[in-house]
């Protein structure tokens, strides 16, 4: 099968973009001819597979958008692909996954939590108008064949918000990395990850792991640690964001570390007793099963998707958000227990097992034989125009 992936940037930084990279390893160790079409590489592609930089404008960001979403399509349909699995928004795609669940959703969530200049923000600021406009397009019948989802909760937002189809919308949970991410790593790295931190070994340490702070929660968790009744561990923040050197200032606090972006992240799940992900808005959260993968188990708030993902013991660790911060400091603590720490360690590490890329693959060849079976029965031929050369301003490389 000839598969066109479609997102604007080819990284390892943040979770859609790590999960499009793995796809289009799985996808071509399958036996797929899989091509990559993005804005920029700022990593080479896996080898073995096909790239095509789409040609958009870099700045500003809303114009980046607009130009991506337009030219996208009409570049893959220049190398008549039997499937175009877009992972950001793009005006037309055959199957669209969205990392992140509705824009609209993520506006009402943030205005909820903001002060009333940012609000107003929200509601006039080009870039988020042009967002809402080109996800509707998306998401209307025109503009896709199968929306997937990667948590219920994302899949209800698209029927709350636009009135999607409910059989138009497929859940594919993330896959995670078991063998990268595995408890024996706290044996391999966990007290050289704890020296370079400057904390001490029998010290709890509570890890945060995210990029955009105020999305992910951060703002909360760092607040936790300066009132009274803050939990007895170590914070650790690993990841980014454009005002961490002010959140360094502000934050200075003896029990606080922010440890900025990570490459080998799985170092510091190693060191860590409890990862907390309070986010305002999060479709799934792939550090979750990073966590629960390395036997750490997890505070999570109600919002984020992958709570769907917990069973047993794991889920007290889920906040509610009428708890509030208290309610959050409470379950901290609860999972910071010693006692209760290893039979959490390993449901932890059982969840994740139940989450293998193998699975996330198969019902993704599922969705792609079903929608080419459904456009074999209405007769509905994609066209094949057989372009070769230079596409999308560079050649076809491999």
């Amino acid at each position: 099968m000839k598969i066109a992936l479609v997102h604007k940037r080819l990284e390892f930084r943040g979770g859609t973009e790590q999960v499009l990279y793995r796809t289009a390893v799985g996808l071509r160790d399958r036996g797929h001819e899989v091509h990559l079409f993005c804005g920029e590489f700022i990593i080479p592609p896996p080898e073995g597979v096909f790239k095509h930089r789409v040609s958009s404008f870099r700045w500003p960001r809303t114009a980046r958008l607009l130009s991506f979403a337009v030219a996208a399509p009409r570049a893959v349909e220049r190398y008549g692909c039997d499937v175009l699995l877009s992972f950001d928004r793009i005006l037309r795609q055959d199957i669209f996954r969205s990392g992140g669940g509705p824009h609209r959703s993520f506006i009402k969530k943030m205005t909820a939590q903001s002060s009333m200049l940012r609000r107003l923000w929200y509601i006039i600021s080009p870039y988020h108008r042009c967002a809402l406009a080109v996800e509707k397009r998306q998401v209307a019948s025109s503009g896709h064949n199968k929306i997937i989802a990667i948590s219920m909760a994302g899949k209800r937002e698209f029927i709350e918000e636009y009135e999607v189809p409910e059989e138009d919308i497929a859940i594919i949970y993330n896959g995670v990395d078991v063998e990268r991410f595995h408890p024996q790593n706290r044996a391999r790295y966990g007290n050289k990850t704890r020296e370079k931190l400057g904390i001490p070994a029998t010290a709890d340490i509570v890890l945060f792991v995210g990029s955009g702070f105020r999305r992910k929660g951060a703002d909360r968790l760092l607040q936790a640690w300066t009132e009274e009744g803050a939990p007895d561990a170590y914070l650790v923040i690993v990841g980014n964001d454009v005002k961490l050197s002010r959140y360094r200032k502000i934050w200075n606090h003896s029990r606080i570390r922010f440890a900025g972006p990570q490459s080998r992240v799985e170092e510091f799940y190693a060191a860590a007793d409890v990862l907390v992900l309070p986010s305002v808005q999060e479709a799934f959260g792939n550090v979750v099963l990073e966590a629960l993968a390395s036997g750490v188990p997890v505070v999570i708030c109600s919002a984020v998707g992958a709570a769907e993902s917990l069973r047993g013991e794991l889920c007290g660790g889920i906040v509610d958000d009428r708890e509030g911060l208290e309610g959050l400091k409470t379950k901290i603590r609860w999972a910071l227990d010693r006692e209760r720490r290893p039979i959490l360690s390993q449901i932890a590490r059982e969840v994740a097992e139940g989450h293998s890329w193998d699975s996330y693959l198969d019902q993704l060849e599922q969705q792609f034989a079903e929608m080419i079976s459904r456009q074999t029965k209405l007769g509905i031929k994609r066209q094949s125009p057989g372009v070769s050369g230079v596409e999308c301003g560079t050649p076809r490389e491999r």
